[in-house]
């Protein structure tokens, strides 16, 4: 197989919350579909920054 060269891509996901829904754990969801369904080598959280509603 050829050369594959690695990627990085940075992604920003607003969401709106049941207050008993954990962020992190929707967070930890998302890693693991991303992972499925497009094989990526690994997906992870960097952050989780709660924002004030306007």
């Amino acid at each position: 197989m050829g050369y594959m060269p690695r990627t990085d891509v940075y992604l920003k996901v607003e969401l709106d919350l049941d207050p008993k829904e954990s962020p992190e754990r929707v967070a930890a969801e998302i890693c693991r579909l991303i992972s499925r369904v497009y094989s990526v080598r690994r997906a992870e959280v960097s952050s989780i920054m709660p924002r004030e509603t306007s």
